[in-house]
């Protein structure tokens, strides 16, 4: 990589951001289609992150993805946001057009495109999402406009996946229910781990492995 002073500059916001790929990912994709660009990833505090958005403007950055736990908070330091995301109530990518911010939300169409990958239908399956933060509303805005049987939530703030069902319920026609008891699922076809378990080695898993089965799609 030839960083110089035309190097468009993007990143990543989160905390922490040690584990992740995505520069990695970008700037060999930046090589391979010949872009002066740069990726970093930028390890930013909650108390930091008004001064981190005010910095995208200051130093021109393109843009760069919001990753845990910044998707929520970063909305009001926004100039505007599209519908998706205000239904999500959360942005994972901030792009910088001539200084003005405006935040989207691709994590959903994100998800959806890795299972039509890995050619899985989430058609008339029962599906567990575990979480009930940013990742979990997008996974789920998308999930209840399809096909599944059963859209099945949980979290141990039950407030908040009680608001995201009421949310989905009333703008989908798929019944979308929540768990009080983790343990009492059954066995799910898809389980999908949208909390931050998983992160450090340490985490416990979010589920007991007896759900599981030979069929059981897990998506973390």
């Amino acid at each position: 990589m030839n960083v110089n002073g035309k190097t468009k500059i993007t990143g990543i916001f989160g905390h922490p951001v040690g584990h992740t790929l995505s520069p990695a990912m970008h700037n060999a994709a930046f090589r391979s289609l010949g872009l002066n660009m740069c990726y970093i990833a930028f390890d930013v505090l909650p108390k930091d992150l008004p001064d981190a958005v005010k910095a995208v403007k200051s130093l021109n950055l393109l843009g760069v993805n919001i990753t845990v736990p910044h998707k929520e908070n970063v909305i009001p330091l926004l100039d505007d946001v599209n519908a998706e995301a205000k239904f999500m109530g959360a942005v994972n990518t901030v792009v910088n057009s001539e200084g003005k911010l405006t935040g989207y939300n691709t994590d959903g169409l994100g998800f959806m495109s890795s299972l039509a990958e890995a050619e899985i239908s989430s058609d008339g399956k029962t599906i567990l999402i575990i979480g009930g933060g940013g990742a979990s509303r997008a996974i789920s805005y998308y999930l209840s406009r399809g096909k599944a049987t059963d859209l099945l939530l949980y979290d141990i703030d039950r407030s908040k996946v009680k608001k995201l069902a009421d949310d989905l319920n009333i703008s989908s026609d798929n019944k979308v229910s929540l768990l009080d008891d983790i343990e009492n699922i059954g066995k799910p076809d898809i389980i999908i781990n949208a909390t931050p378990l998983g992160l450090n080695n340490e985490d416990p898993l979010p589920l007991d492995p007896g759900h599981l089965n030979s069929e059981t799609v897990v998506y973390d």
